[in-house]
């Protein structure tokens, strides 16, 4: 039962500090849900050592959960060796993230739900990597967007932080309403949900298709297309992904949560655990590979000039999953889940890193009302370095071996759509080199642009913050040096059957093959973003003002990230808000309350009132009534009688 003791863990920790929270207080909430998830953690470390030592599917069965004719589905821990990665991942860096916001929240009145929010988070998210079936899998799917609701909107008495919450929730059902549909194609088609009959069934549905609107449609490639979709909304890419930048409105722990090892990094397990389904659907890959392409180049171009330092590491997060996306659409979901790996240190190393230099600026988020930081916080300008050099892949750090990897095997593959991923990869890899040190330049270097007040008074992070950040900048440096043989090595069984890559689409090893120029490409190019920064923001600091005003339209085109919110403000949310008002006007207002509350029940209320007018109180008008109404009885009883 160590995994059913992983997974409840946080879920027990989360009640007790929810409901319990005024009883036990601030410090009796941080004790039970850090050492939940810590515990949690621990354990996940001794679970993956079990798993892949085994090397098989391991299943745990906890109850069983609907029964409805023919449909079964019980609640089960499903444990290979992409559970046991994810089950690490995600416990490790949520238990440094709740250990961080004990200095970052501590002044916050509503510290417990915080925290009981935040192990709400984790127990959805192992809930989701452990289901063993696609409505299991759903529940944590589910669990983690109302958490991320939850928390983005934690300080409610914001309004941007209300309306980022709700733009998070309302987006997130656009992907989530394609992902049920293809959840109910799978019952459809394989008449099961669980995964052990749809990856045996799978092969006998290639190339079987089915009428729709008078059109064939190819089974595999309509489900999976319409699974993606989902994987879309909840990893934020392209078209979709317009939440994850203002889901910064939330307290730094939850930035860092949610980008690093929780909800956006779903969507890439979804499609690695479902590699089966996909690698039958070769339309759903190239579109895979093309949307991830697309994604990590266009976040990239947006980060170059946003001035808020969480959004920059948002649109990386980004870029960073487009990269994830690209991999698994070349088959290399190995690469994938390694760079998933990788990234979720240096990720929530830049996230909780940038959450000590608000914290020391008194809650600023602008870097031009900063520089001039590395005297003040060295330890967090250490370890922004660090975090920053993994990001841009820099040799011996993390990021460099798992997201070249995954340009090799774009390079290797054979798939029609595969040189547009990689040349794409390229571009965003040098455009990340040249944000990250926009960034490190901007908050730390160059003279003071805050207050002398708020530079007085810019100190480092509490111990309960810098140690967080030490350990996630260890595996900043270690993780991927570490992981790279038993993840992607040539000769790897780390795997097993948890990840299915079909012969003809077997690209890792031609990855480890590829020309030397391949592999020296993406160092190369991000040297030359390194130096472009440094060139900009400490040589020359006056030559990102001159390169706006140049070209203009390019910059407030960026700036205003594509323009994706305007168009949807224009195309979708002024249609719907006109069709609502339209509908709350004439149907509500005229139809509905007009015939209602405004018509008949007004009707009757002002009889009413006329008829009470008449009960006067006095017996002489009583007395007048009777005689008229004898007479009215009398007159109409002679007219019956034909008198």
């Amino acid at each position: 039962m160590l995994y059913a003791v992983i997974v409840l863990l946080p879920l027990g920790a989360a009640i007790i500090a929810g409901l319990f929270g005024r009883l036990i207080g601030d410090r009796g909430a941080n004790a039970v849900t850090c050492l939940a998830v810590i515990a949690s953690a621990v354990l996940s470390i001794i679970g993956l050592a079990e798993s892949v030592e085994g090397g098989s599917v391991e299943r745990v069965v906890l109850f069983t959960w609907f029964e409805s004719g023919s449909f079964t589905a019980t609640w089960q821990l499903r444990i290979d060796a992409l559970t046991g990665v994810m089950l690490v991942t995600v416990s490790g860096v949520s238990a440094l993230v709740h250990v961080y916001s004990i200095g970052y929240m501590a002044h916050d009145p509503h510290k417990p739900r915080f925290m009981a929010y935040l192990s709400l988070f984790t127990f959805a998210m192992l809930s989701l990597v452990t289901a063993d079936n696609l409505l299991q899998l759903f529940f944590g799917w589910e669990g983690v967007g109302l958490c991320s609701y939850l928390l983005i909107g934690f300080w409610y008495r914001r309004p941007a932080a209300n309306a980022a919450a709700i733009k998070a929730f309302i987006v997130n059902r656009i992907g989530d309403f394609g992902f049920a549909l293809g959840i109910m194609g799978v019952f459809l088609a394989f008449g099961a949900i669980d995964f052990d009959t749809i990856f045996g069934g799978a092969p006998a549905l290639e190339g079987k298709t089915f009428s729709f609107l008078g059109l064939e449609l190819d089974t595999l490639t309509t489900i999976t297309f319409l699974l993606f979709l989902g994987a879309m909304g909840k990893s934020a890419q392209i078209g979709l992904h317009t939440w994850l930048p203002d889901a910064m409105e939330g307290p730094t722990p939850v930035s860092a949560l949610i980008h690093a090892a929780t909800m956006v990094t779903a969507g890439v397990f979804m499609v690695a655990r479902l590699s089966p389904l996909f690698e039958y659907a070769p339309w759903t890959l190239a579109f895979v590979t093309v949307i991830g392409a697309t994604t990590a180049l266009m976040a990239a171009t947006i980060g170059l000039v946003q001035n808020d330092i969480k959004r920059v590491i948002a649109y990386s997060t980004c870029s960073q999953l487009g990269y994830m996306f690209f991999a698994a659409g070349v088959s290399a979901y190995s690469a994938a889940i390694f760079h998933l790996f990788t990234h979720a240190f240096f990720k929530a190393l830049l996230f909780l890193g940038s959450g000590a230099v608000i914290h020391a600026m008194a809650d600023e988020q602008d870097m031009r009302k900063m520089g001039g930081l590395y005297r003040k916080l060295p330890v967090t300008y250490a370890v922004m370095w660090i975090g920053s050099l993994a990001l841009a892949g820099v040799p011996i750090f993390a990021g460099f071996y798992s997201k070249d990897i995954i340009l090799e095997a774009a390079f290797a593959s054979a798939s029609p759509v595969s040189g547009y991923a990689f040349w794409l990869g390229i571009g965003a890899a040098v455009l990340t080199a040249f944000y990250s040190w926009r960034v490190l330049f901007m908050t730390f270097h160059g003279a003071p642009r805050a207050s002398a007040e708020v530079m007085a008074h810019a100190h480092e992070a509490p111990a309960t913050m810098t140690a967080p950040l030490i350990v996630l900048a260890l595996g900043a440096v270690l993780a991927g040096a570490l992981a790279y043989e038993p993840l992607v090595g040539t000769e790897s069984a780390f795997w097993g059957s948890a990840l299915l890559v079909l012969p003809e689409h077997a690209v890792l090893e031609a990855a480890h093959h590829v020309p030397f120029w391949v592999k020296a490409a993406p160092t190369v190019v991000a040297v030359i973003g390194i130096l472009a920064a440094w060139y900009m923001y400490i040589r020359s600091p006056a030559t990102p003002a001159r390169l706006a005003a140049a070209h203009p339209e390019l910059y407030r085109f960026l700036l205003n990230k594509w323009y994706f919110d305007e168009l949807y403000e224009v195309a979708l949310v002024r249609p719907a808000k006109f069709v609502g008002y339209w509908l709350w006007r004439g149907g509500d207002g005229r139809v509905i309350d007009g015939f209602g509350p405004d018509g008949a029940a007004a009707t009757i209320v002002r009889l009413a009132r006329r008829a009470s007018a008449l009960q006067s109180g006095y017996l002489y008008h009583y007395a007048f009534a009777m005689l008229i109404g004898i007479a009215l009885f009398v007159t109409w009883y002679i007219y019956r009688l034909g008198l």
